[in-house]
């Protein structure tokens, strides 16, 4: 057993009910855990000595098996639906007991670590994980700490981790034999039956999203950010596929996370002490912080080699589109120390509209920008899923609805208050198609969606004349540096102009059908930033 400064480590077990166990490896640092990794066979090493392995029958999160237990503290605060599924405490301990009796002949990897960077929010939390590479894992996108604060570690929530522990559905009262259960009363966290390291991260996001918010009037945010040189922050929101890692990765601008972050009174905070980068299709000249970050330490999780090499190929979905790579951030050169900075001057929502309608840039009002993240809004293309033939609407509730315990008007209020509060600009990014839908238009040109941002960040719009986008009413700018005046205004690439009109229409209406679901927690002035659609008539 190696305890690696932990003081009383046997009895530390104990109290997490785990009493018998074959060996346990306390805070192994990342070289030491691939060397477990490889010796137990569970993965293998690229060309340039990344650690490479593979999470078995799930890669990706399991959202449908993704529990909260009901209690006096869950039950009045937690919006209950088919996404925050409640769960019974007795069977939640069943599980615990099980887990713990399960790790009886094993050797387990025991990660300390914290979540949030600014220290007034910092969390202390215990990763106890059947694999080396989950602690790994948690190494890499958690806050790392030094020996001092690790001798002296007192958890605050802890993480039960066992990929081979299945649970018994009609025991246990899951769905499946695969489950990730979160449980406030007792700052505890059990998943089994899956090795998608994805669900650890996601898990303590899903505590912050409770907790923060109301308990701290702290916003938390599915989104990145970064920081420029004069200390003006951008953050940009965007669910998988927009560009949101792309966009924030900028060589003019230091980031300070990827994904998570928390908007408190002071400024902004990254959760996370890494990234979590998807890696389908990964090419050096797009993105090279994500591409010069795959080195030892990195972990590569399913991804597939060059027949008779061990260079990855990216390209290669025959495990999952879901290709990924961890890595702490500091294997980004362009990051940013403290991952605390200031609060926001420009926060962008990045949308995908695989239908060409929206503009690829547009001003929204703070009650539109509340509208819009309440909506969390994208679209599928064909291809992305089985089943899926032309564009699919999608909405996420603030571009994070499967790791948002809270209602949506919660987290959209807080933004509306901060957004007021300090005068920021939010804009409505289309990273999607123009001249008409998925399969006739085309996508908007990565270098053109850059430099509206980058006009944005450089003020250079602040003088620049805005006219009105019907029917959404979002305001569209008349010229932007480096950008072709035609695509500002979508309805201009469009060949039949009437076929354009009914197909924005029918955006808007799908955006007014999803929002009916919240309106009787929303306030009139949200409802207000609602689509108006015109119904024409003939005299």
């Amino acid at each position: 057993m190696t305890n690696h400064g932990i003081k009383n480590a046997q009895s530390s077990l104990i109290d997490h009910g785990i009493t018998n166990y074959k060996s346990a490896f306390w805070n192994l640092n990342p070289k030491q855990l691939i060397e477990h990794t490889l010796r137990l066979g569970q993965g293998t090493l690229a060309y340039n000595g990344t650690l490479v392995i593979e999470t078995g029958k799930f890669t990706g999160r399991s959202p449908k098996d993704r529990y909260i237990v009901k209690d006096d503290i869950t039950a009045p605060s937690v919006d209950w639906n088919d996404i925050n599924i409640p769960f019974d405490t007795e069977n939640f301990e069943l599980l615990r007991a099980g887990i713990c009796q399960y790790f009886s002949d094993k050797d387990i990897y025991i990660k300390d670590a914290a979540i949030c960077n600014d220290p007034t929010y910092s969390v202390n939390a215990r990763v106890i994980a059947e694999y080396p590479w989950s602690a790994h894992f948690v190494h890499n996108m958690f806050v790392r700490l030094g020996a001092d604060e690790i001798s002296d570690f007192s958890p605050e929530w802890t993480i039960y981790c066992a990929p081979g522990y299945k649970a018994d559905p009609k025991v246990h009262g899951t769905k499946s034999e695969n489950f990730s259960i979160i449980n406030f009363k007792t700052q505890t966290i059990l998943i089994g039956g899956s090795a998608y390291t994805g669900e650890i991260k996601k898990g303590m996001f899903s505590v912050l999203n409770y907790n923060l918010p109301k308990n701290k009037n702290v916003l938390s945010m599915h989104c990145s950010a970064n920081v420029g040189s004069d200390g003006d922050t951008a953050v940009f929101f965007g669910l998988s596929g927009t560009g949101k890692t792309t966009l924030s990765a900028d060589p003019q601008r230091e980031l300070i996370g990827d994904d998570e972050h928390g908007w408190s009174e002071e400024g902004m905070f990254n959760f996370e002490g890494g990234c979590y980068a998807k890696c389908i299709g990964l090419r050096k000249e797009n993105e090279p912080d994500i591409w010069a970050a795959i080195k030892p330490g990195a972990i590569l999780e399913n991804i597939k080699f060059f027949p008779g090499t061990s260079r990855p190929n990216f390209n290669d979905s025959t495990i999952t589109e879901n290709t990924r790579v961890s890595y702490p951030i500091h294997h980004v050169c362009n990051h940013h120390e403290k991952k605390v900075a200031d609060h926001p001057t420009n926060i962008f929502f990045l949308t995908c509209d695989a239908f060409g309608i929206l503009p690829p840039l547009s001003k929204l009002t703070a009650e539109q920008a509340m509208y819009y993240f309440i909506s969390g809004y994208t679209a599928k293309v064909a291809g992305t899923e089985e089943g899926i033939v032309e564009p699919k609407a999608t909405f996420s509730a603030c571009f994070g609805a499967p790791f948002m315990p809270l209602h949506p008007n919660t987290y959209a209020k807080l933004l509306g208050e901060k957004i007021e509060k300090h005068n920021v600009k939010v804009w409505l990014v289309n990273t999607g198609w123009t001249a008409g839908p998925f399969g006739i238009g085309s996508r908007i040109a990565l270098k053109h969606t850059r430099a509206m941002i980058s006009a944005v960040l450089e003020n250079q719009l602040d003088d620049i004349s805005f006219t009105n986008f019907s029917t959404f009413n979002f305001m569209i700018p008349s010229f932007c540096p480096n950008v072709p005046n035609d695509i500002l205004h979508p309805r201009n690439m469009w060949g039949d102009k009437q076929e354009y009109n009914e197909k924005r229409d029918e955006l808007a209406q799908m955006f007014i059908d999803n929002f009916s679901q919240y309106e009787n927690l929303i306030s009139e002035d949200i409802k207000s930033a609602a689509p108006l659609i015109v119904v024409e008539t003939l005299l």
